[in-house]
């Protein structure tokens, strides 16, 4: 499974490769990282097809994560991929935002890695 994660914060690369250490060996899952919403979309234009799923984290300076999924969803009206949204804040005005522009689940930050394990295991 290919999966795109997009955070403003580099450490999350490190995060990710450690908490899915196996499943990387194992080659269930594959990621990528971009940094800005607008590296995503340089790297969505490339490898549109191959993306199953893009977590985004919501605040990042620059370009939104709900700018991001809104640009997605415009570009590629039907899904796939299902896009996971990240944030830090229980903020009721970004989830209605980015349930309005096609958002599929939520995570909060920290991630609760074990959760986020179980979501991707039951979509392998």
């Amino acid at each position: 499974m290919k999966i795109l994660v997009v955070d403003d914060e580099q450490d999350i690369r490190t995060l990710f490769e450690q908490r899915f250490r196996r499943e990387i060996r194992n080659g269930e899952l594959d990621f990528s990282f971009a940094y800005s919403g607008e590296e995503a979309l340089t790297y969505i234009n490339g490898h549109f097809s191959e993306i199953v799923l893009i977590l985004s984290d919501i605040n990042m300076p620059g370009m939104s994560g709900i700018e991001l999924l809104r640009r997605i969803r415009t570009m590629h009206p039907t899904a796939p991929p299902t896009i996971m949204m990240i944030t830090a804040y229980n903020d009721e005005e970004n989830y209605n935002q980015a349930k309005k522009y096609g958002a599929d689940d939520f995570l909060n930050k920290p991630i609760d890695f074990s959760n986020l394990k179980q979501k991707l295991t039951e979509s392998l």
